[in-house]
């Protein structure tokens, strides 16, 4: 029974790149894992916290997308292998300043969008309302969170446009 009502074909593109941005997110998740745990400095209580918050959101996420892969009745890839090999992120294995972690996450958010972008490309030409929906919802969210860190990352503070 095809309960989605859309053609079975045209999803296959849509729970690629699904499962694109899964392996992406996994290491993005683990990357702040690692950041969380190692954060040192005048600006670990704010930044320990931050971290937190975003690797919590980020395991829903990720098992958001795994679950509309499969009501899209395809497999969601999951061992780890398969997503250090498939992910543009990249474990983040340096030791860095609190800053410097900062800009790694906003380079993680810069592929995460990117590949968001490109699920919404092949949903809308399936006509995967759901998976949209979906996905639009991450990317709004995603890219406050990125205006955040980038205004916390900012060396001096900027005027305010007019």
């Amino acid at each position: 029974m095809n309960y989605l009502g859309i053609n079975e074909n045209n999803l296959s593109d849509t729970a690629h790149t699904l499962n694109q941005l899964l392996a992406d997110y996994h290491i993005y998740y683990q990357n702040l894992r690692n950041f969380h745990w190692n954060i040192r400095g005048e600006n670990f209580f704010d930044l320990h916290a931050q971290f937190e918050a975003l690797y919590s959101d980020a395991r829903t996420r990720i098992d958001a997308i795994a679950e509309r892969i499969l009501t899209l009745r395809h497999r969601p890839v999951s061992l780890f292998s398969d997503y250090l090999e498939m992910a543009e992120v990249r474990e983040d294995r340096e030791s860095r300043s609190d800053r410097e972690m900062v800009l790694t996450v906003l380079d993680n958010h810069r592929i995460l969008i990117t590949r968001m972008r490109e699920v919404l490309d092949a949903a809308q030409t399936a006509r995967d309302e759901g998976t949209t929906d979906l996905v639009s919802g991450f990317l709004q969210e995603l890219e406050k969170k990125s205006w955040m860190l980038q205004a916390w990352a900012a060396r001096k503070a900027a005027p305010v446009p007019a």
